[in-house]
């Protein structure tokens, strides 16, 4: 354990996470201090500060110290504060989807930098939360793996998102409206983090749909590959809450997963995230080409030749 800037950082894990104990985040922070906070989120991905009494505005004061908040499209929010995300999970209303490893929003053009999760109550047994260190699970494949992935590109989307929405002809509309606002994006599968230049793994089951200009059944092949690099148990940290811990993790280089094994217990969380960037390569992107050879020509739209489709003709 070591001093650092008057609070003490501790280790939870051989390859990330540490525990702070000595500051009390109800209160003002100075630069220094964020700054402090910063390097040491980079350094080990997930910080988890015991103790704190917090209310809502303290953590999205808290939060905003480190870049604009973001609003979760969809989420249960605060409707005072949209920033804010509640999760009140209890008897009739259970928990859902946070059981599947995943980095926050990487449906967006620019996923959250980082996120926090506060506890405000917590079930006696259960109700975990486990992380993955994607820097570690890059390191550790192997060479000939990280230089097949370097400059591949995934497609991510909110497809697990769209049960939420009816099907009626309101429900049909504002997911056609999400579907335009978010459309499916191409990030890079392995991200360099934009502070310490690392390598990590970009994917996740949750939001990542397919490697872009690859034949589906090579896709699915390597996007199973990949995933299972968050089951490495050397990789992982599972955090058991107390009330009043406050976690934060560096969503450009960990992923979560919320263990569902409390229900019907009552387990309420406070959460919110902090606006990231685009996410970049180390490299420029892997042509059609490199990934695929064609028996037949591939589909050309400016070709004269080509027959008509029905949904042109009418058009």
């Amino acid at each position: 354990m070591s001093d650092k800037n008057k609070y003490t950082i501790r280790k939870l894990s051989p390859y990330f996470c540490a525990e702070i104990r000595g500051i009390d985040l109800n209160g003002p922070l100075d630069d220094e201090l964020i700054k402090s906070i910063r390097s040491d989120l980079e350094a080990h991905e997930v910080l988890v500060f015991p103790e704190q009494d917090l209310t809502s505005e303290d953590l999205m004061r808290l939060g905003r110290y480190f870049g604009p908040l973001t609003v979760h499209p969809f989420a249960e929010n605060s409707e005072k504060n949209p920033e804010l995300i509640v999760f009140d999970y209890k008897d009739g209303n259970p928990p859902v989807l946070t059981d599947r490893w995943h980095s926050d929003e990487t449906y967006k053009l620019c996923p959250p930098m980082a996120t926090m999760l506060y506890s405000r109550i917590v079930p006696e047994i259960g109700g975990d939360t486990c992380f993955s260190s994607m820097t570690t699970a890059y390191d550790f494949l192997s060479t000939k793996t990280q230089d097949f992935i370097r400059g591949l590109e995934a497609v991510h989307d909110f497809a697990s998102y769209k049960y939420l929405f009816p099907d009626t002809e309101k429900g049909r509309q504002l997911l056609q409206r999400k579907e335009l606002e978010y459309p499916p994006i191409a990030h890079p599968v392995v991200r360099i983090h934009p502070s310490t230049q690392k390598k990590t793994l970009f994917v996740n089951p949750h939001y990542t749909r397919y490697i872009k200009n690859m034949d589906q059944r090579d896709s699915d092949a390597l996007l199973a590959q990949l995933f299972n690099a968050t089951s490495v148990l050397e990789y992982q940290y599972r955090h058991q809450w107390k009330p009043k811990m406050l976690v934060m993790w560096d969503n450009r280089s960990v992923q979560h997963a919320a263990v569902h094994d409390y229900y019907p217990h009552h387990r309420y969380m406070e959460r919110i995230t902090v606006g990231g960037d685009k996410p970049i390569s180390e490299t420029e992107p892997t042509t059609v080409e490199q990934l695929r050879k064609f028996k037949v020509p591939t589909y050309d739209h400016n070709d004269s030749r080509r027959a008509k489709r029905q949904f042109e003709i009418e058009s």
